[in-house]
């Protein structure tokens, strides 16, 4: 039986790259861009299937790959897909929202905790002696006594909302649309900060959310508010956030994610109110391995082909 031809458009790991090429028939994309078109042009008429993570496919990209029937992605943002066009294709679309939900979730109550709490100064109150030579702490924030804003109740979203709830904080959400769930719904992101103490981005970049948290968001979210971004950056309109920090506008900010990132703005990394994190938000053995996995199982269940996990295999230590 003939392998189906995959595109491999990923910087994946060895071990998932050769279970590919156990499986499918692999073609490479080629590292320079000038060479991308016509690669296209001489192979792409029978590519069955896509491995992607961080290249930008385009409509034209997509309109390359006449044969293309099943995308699968190891991140869980599609905003480098023109989904839209894939769509319209009727291509199917595999990403690892679900698989990376636990650990964002994980990372971003984390930086909650570090941004209200102040706990990264604090440590370093501790290791430059300030603590042994007296004086008390500043006081921080109580998360369980806050109310939360989390934008996009995705599987992220969700998670996270569980998470804040467990802690007693008293959570709401906005999104393009209402969901069966338990908790205030907001139709505009500036009205729920208003009402809100924090808010926790985790919705997908898109034309709609470029920028969404803008100045009038974080005027509204005000001095005694914090923003916890574990989205994509430019969610965030950065020089917005820049001058209303300065202006002691919102009391901080922990970011897992920039704008221009890892190009991060000298006033974000001066400013002491404010946490960062280099996009670690899934970035844990066990979920970066699951993700791997899932670019090669969601390829084979689409082709009907036993994968590794079906057949049992597990993956050396």
């Amino acid at each position: 039986m003939e392998k189906p031809t995959i595109l491999l458009a990923a910087a994946l790991p060895a071990a998932t790259i050769t279970e590919l090429n156990d499986l499918f028939d692999v073609i490479a994309l080629p590292a320079d861009k000038g060479a991308i078109g016509p690669f296209l042009r001489e192979r792409g008429a029978g590519v069955r299937g896509l491995a992607l993570r961080k290249t930008v496919v385009d409509a034209a990209f997509l309109d390359a790959l006449p044969a293309l029937e099943v995308i699968s992605s190891y991140s869980a943002g599609l905003d480098n897909l023109d989904v839209a066009h894939a769509k319209a294709r009727g291509i199917r679309i595999e990403n690892t929202s679900h698989i990376l939900a636990d650990d964002v979730a994980n990372t971003a109550i984390g930086l909650v905790l570090a941004v209200t709490r102040d706990i990264v100064r604090a440590d370093a109150y501790v290791r430059s002696g300030a603590w042994a030579k007296g004086g008390e702490y500043p006081l921080g924030r109580s998360v369980s006594r806050m109310k939360a804003g989390v934008v996009g109740l995705g599987a992220i979203g969700s998670a996270i909302a569980a998470r804040l709830r467990a802690l007693g904080a008293e959570v709401a959400y906005s999104g393009p649309s209402r969901k069966p769930v338990d908790l205030a719904y907001y139709a505009d992101v500036a009205e729920m900060a208003s009402a809100c103490d924090l808010l926790v981005l985790t919705c997908p970049l898109s034309p709609a959310t470029h920028h969404l948290v803008d100045a009038k968001v974080l005027e509204n979210l005000g001095p005694r508010g914090f923003l916890v971004n574990v989205a994509r950056g430019p969610v965030v309109d950065e020089q917005a956030l820049v001058a209303a920090l300065a202006a002691d506008g919102i009391r901080g900010a922990a970011l897992d994610v920039l704008e221009f990132e890892p190009e991060v703005p000298e006033a974000l990394i001066a400013h002491p109110r404010v946490v960062l994190t280099p996009h670690i938000g899934s970035a844990t053995e066990e979920t970066r391995q699951a993700m791997a996995d899932n670019v090669v199982d969601a390829l084979a269940r689409h082709f009907g082909i036993a994968g590794p996990r079906d057949r049992g295999g597990v993956r050396p230590a």
